[in-house]
């Protein structure tokens, strides 16, 4: 027997996101991309005038804010036709065309924040005064000004901006290798096979049948080892345009630019990585607890997430949803009610597999149109948690887009990882505190450390190794498939201790397995920066502090208006020490403590 994956247009209609809100059909959406393409000569006659008065100013501001609404629903409806089905060579074109679409009106765009530079702190705040449109800007200015030695000339801009598209090259080949012509040999138990996508590695690594889980495992890492050279000459290529673009901007390195950029101090960067090493006896204690409780002589990487209970819950998509909306009760009817309306009524969210369906989650969404959620649902607590954490990120665009003004739509991964993990934490409470079951116990807390496997072990190892290539890089160093490999089997090594049996080579090559993450420049420290803020904000909510729950949707609401680790520190949250990731690490050893006890006492 088989276990096949649908094809796309063998989904339900109902089961699938409401693509079009956005554009009701490829026609409208091939008008609009016409029409938006037409305007962008337009923006032309701003060139030079910036500084002539503050109204001319202001209009700059209200013409690109129309261009950049329309410009990202043209981009939203491309994104999501592609990622649903990445063979379907229609939705590519479409894709790679916004793409250029983008790269283009960047360009077009480019002069604006030199000029803006050039007219002067002093001069932008008596113009904010005169000009009441301006005011809204006032923070957008302070941001610029604190950028003023990376930003480039008019001339330099353009030319950077338009290098957008053509960057995105190594990372497009890379995702479209790896979800659409990768060919997975199935996964075996005996006389059963089972089909390995994607969309359903997630679910074969969690079964209880150890076969198939070392089969899954085995046939996904040999697939993208097969083709290690091509995927390592594409990160190479990622990681020299991280360097590149850092030296064109007179950063000190591809790390200066990452954090100065995005406004981030390198001490939190630091920080994370050194308090994470110290807490690696945590998860070595954790991988004993595992090993015994399985009853193995030796743990291995594909055990990792082997089901510790034969009680494996099974949750509908319906049941789910009803999880979920009681855990975030403590939020108010408002969060609660909006959430369910849109992973039911609205079609948020495209719940199933199918085949060449991207890999993993994520929300998406853009100002003008509802928020989006892609997942394939398993009917299991790891697909329930993965919907937690999406619709985090839905709700914080929600309430972003409904508080703030365009400008300040864009808040960055830094804060979405923690309104994301947050979620997560509240749910997990819920159920933790509803279902005395033992055995639920430990099949929700065996989720909550696969979560935890993923923010606080995967991505902080993945931070390490992204540091090491990029240095690498930076000395003149190259990369390679075999040294990458080598590289991350020797951090992964350090992570796992002497409790888990490694097979380097596939171990190694999870750097290829990561076809967005290693290309957006420092990207996956901030999931676990997240996971952290996540876990001292839900505490201070499940705790009842006064005032918790409004500086949580404060926090929702702030959207990009005020710093990152401001908008933190005012919900409660302070990056600037090891607090926060100290905090979560002793979340961890507890959830490893209570497991051990559930695990023991049915001995």
């Amino acid at each position: 027997m088989t276990h096949e994956v649908p094809r796309r247009n063998e989904i339900p209609i109902e089961h699938t996101w409401d693509l079009a809100s956005v554009f009701p059909s490829d026609e409208a959406w091939e008008a609009e991309f016409k029409r938006v393409g037409e305007q962008l000569p337009g923006l032309a006659r701003f060139r030079g005038q910036l500084a002539a008065s503050p109204q001319i100013l202001a209009d700059w501001f209200a013409a690109a804010e129309e261009i950049g609404i329309a410009l990202g629903k043209v981009g939203l409806y491309a994104s999501m036709s592609h990622t649903v089905d990445t063979a379907d060579q229609s939705a590519a074109a479409k894709h790679d065309r916004a793409r250029g679409l983008m790269a283009r009106a960047a360009g077009a765009m480019a002069f604006a924040e030199p000029e803006i530079l050039a007219i002067g702190a002093d001069k932008l705040r008596q113009w904010m005064q005169d000009e009441p449109r301006l005011q809204i800007y006032a923070h957008y200015f302070d941001r610029l000004e604190i950028r003023r030695p990376h930003v480039r000339s008019a001339e330099v801009e353009e030319l950077l901006s338009r290098l957008g598209d053509p960057f995105r090259t190594a990372a497009a080949i890379h995702g479209i290798l790896a979800d659409a012509d990768l060919k997975f040999a199935p996964a075996q138990d005996g006389g059963e096979s089972f089909e390995v996508t994607q969309g359903t590695i997630g679910a074969l690594r969690t079964h209880p049948d150890r076969q198939v889980r070392r089969t899954a495992y085995e046939n996904y890492a040999d697939a993208h080892m097969a083709v290690k050279n091509t995927m390592a000459s594409c990160i190479a290529a990622g990681v020299k345009q991280d360097v590149f673009v850092a030296r064109a901007r007179n950063y000190s390195s591809s790390l200066d630019a990452a954090l100065t950029s995005n406004y981030i101090p390198p001490q939190v960067f630091h920080n994370l990585i050194e308090t994470f090493r110290q807490n690696l006896p945590t998860w070595h204690r954790y991988w004993d607890i595992r090993r015994r409780a399985l009853g193995y002589d030796k743990l291995y990487v594909y055990d990792e997430k082997a089901p510790l209970t034969k009680a494996k819950p099974n949750v509908p998509y319906a049941q789910a949803v009803e999880w979920i909306c009681a855990g975030l009760q403590p939020l108010g009817d408002e969060y609660v009610s909006v959430a369910q309306r849109g992973m039911t009524e609205q079609r948020w969210v495209d719940i199933y597999p199918n085949q060449g369906k991207r890999a993993g989650a994520f929300s998406t969404g853009v100002p003008g149109t509802q928020p989006f959620i892609l997942m394939s649902y398993n009917d299991d607590l790891f697909s329930m948690s993965t919907l937690a954490h999406e619709l985090g990120h839905s709700m914080h665009k929600y309430f972003t887009q409904k508080a703030q003004p365009f400008v300040y739509t864009r808040y960055g991964i830094f804060l979405a990882e923690t309104a994301s993990n947050f979620n997560q934490a509240m749910v997990r409470a819920h159920l933790l505190g509803t279902h005395d079951n033992p055995e639920f116990q430990i099949a929700l807390i065996e989720e909550a450390m696969a979560n935890f496997h993923r923010y606080f072990f995967i991505m902080p190892t993945l931070a390490r190794f992204e540091l090491e290539i990029h240095e690498r890089v930076e000395r003149g160093a190259a990369l390679t498939a075999d040294g990458m490999s080598a590289l991350l089997a020797d951090l992964f090594a350090e992570g796992y201790g002497d409790k888990v049996e490694i097979d380097r080579e596939r171990l190694g090559i999870t750097w290829a397995q990561f076809p967005t993450h290693l290309y957006l420049n420092y990207y996956v420290y901030q999931y676990a920066t997240g996971i952290s803020g996540a876990h001292a904000l839900a505490e201070n909510i499940l705790s009842g502090n006064p005032g918790s729950v409004e500086k949580y949707l404060g926090f929702l609401s702030a959207g990009g208006s005020q710093y990152p680790l401001d908008v933190l520190k005012q919900a409660g949250v302070d990056h600037t020490s090891p607090e926060p990731v100290e905090t979560t690490f002793g979340v961890l050893a507890r959830m490893v403590d209570r497991l051990e006890n559930l695990v023991e006492s049915r001995k």
